[in-house]
């Protein structure tokens, strides 16, 4: 099935079809399972641009990339699937068809949500046509349809933009143009499904490290996506989790995501299951503000000790991490951390096959050992 797919979809390191497509900070693309093992080896540096990466390299998931291959493989049979050809004629006349009818002054409702659902499916798989849509001076009216009070238009135009931003030069382009202050009043008014979206939009956004600190910096950003944790469900809260991790791995961003209040709401949807809660919890505590708010919360403790005892792989990387730092920062947290039995768990890993679960206890065991 690989030799049908893009040559995009495949990692760089296995040169297989990507199952978890995770970020690099150096913007590029791997199979987790393979850039994890590069990771875990010692490699400290981008495997395609050699440069450097930090000790502890983050590995953000690539939704965008992830929907776009699982749509593909099931319209791998289909011979004029491929999106990296250019468009056929007839396809590129149908985009300039949907295009004119859509930023038409006399364009009807039912004739909007008709081009915006076409432009949708269109630019999912086809690169070409993405491009035709922003070199066509487009994007303005699609954001107006954002803004838009029927949910149906504001989805089908977010999903659209979704799409757009796929492309990395689209990616501070479309910043440029407005979307951040679009997106974000869509999370505050729009629907479940113009939540969940735009809360993907902006995750897509900041694989750029500019848009990183440009959404960060915009007004009710950081606030809006920690509003969808406390009064979101299911999907919503996920992907605004996703976001908030890949805008704080920009470091200014943490002190301000602590002081919107995302400690307390992160730690009681991380009890609840959502271990993406437990992973941007390892950012803030990076950061003073961050950890001093953690140790306040009750039960801050015993949510890391769950994900620790029964958490997937990454779970348990970050629970060790943020524990280890609150232990390295308040001596009541040691305390505490060792009557829970936390040292016990942690000499059980040092022998994990996972090389940052193995370093992350290790870390835990001393700092537990070496202190009353």
């Amino acid at each position: 099935m690989a030799t049908h797919l893009p040559d995009d979809f495949k990692c760089p390191i296995s040169l297989e079809i990507m199952s978890d497509p995770v970020i690099l900070s150096s913007g590029h693309t791997f199979d987790r399972s393979s850039i994890q093992r590069w990771l875990d080896s010692g490699h400290r540096s981008c495997p395609i641009t050699k440069l450097p990466l930090p000790e502890h390299p983050r590995l953000i998931p690539n939704h965008a990339l992830r929907s776009l291959i699982s749509s593909f493989t099931i319209q791998k049979s289909q011979p004029d699937a491929n999106p990296y050809r250019n468009p056929n004629p007839s396809k590129k006349h149908q985009t300039q068809f949907l295009i004119s009818a859509l930023v038409s002054p006399s364009s009807t409702l039912e004739s909007s949500l008709n081009s915006l659902s076409q432009l949708t499916r269109l630019t999912k798989l086809d690169p070409c046509i993405r491009r035709q849509i922003t070199e066509s001076g487009a994007v303005s009216t699609i954001l107006n349809c954002v803004d838009s009070t029927e949910s149906e238009i504001q989805e089908k135009a977010l999903a659209l933009l979704l799409n757009l931003s796929l492309d990395d030069d689209n990616k501070v382009g479309l910043v440029a143009e407005g979307v951040i202050g679009r997106v974000i009043n869509a999370i505050r008014v729009g629907s479940p499904s113009s939540r969940a979206i735009g809360c993907t939009m902006l995750t897509s956004l900041a694989v750029v490290e500019v848009n990183k600190a440009t959404i960060g910096a915009y007004p009710n950003g950081i606030k809006t996506l920690i509003w969808v944790l406390y009064n979101g469900k299911g999907r919503e809260v996920r992907e605004a989790a996703t976001a908030l991790y890949a805008i704080c791995s920009f470091v200014d961003n943490r002190k301000r995501a602590v002081e919107c209040g995302a400690v307390p709401i992160l730690i009681k949807i991380g009890g609840m299951g959502l271990e993406r809660a437990v992973e941007v919890l390892s950012l803030l505590v990076k950061c003073k503000e961050g950890r001093e708010e953690i140790r306040k919360v009750n039960g801050c403790l015993e949510v890391l000790v769950k994900v620790i005892r029964n958490g997937s792989e990454r779970g348990v990387q970050c629970a060790l991490f943020t524990l280890n730092c609150l232990c390295s920062f308040a001596e009541e947290m040691r305390v505490e951390a060792k009557k829970d039995g936390v040292l016990e768990i942690c000499v059980g890993f040092l022998d994990d096959e996972n090389e940052k679960i193995r370093r992350n206890a290790a870390n835990l065991v001393q700092n537990l050992s070496c202190r009353g």
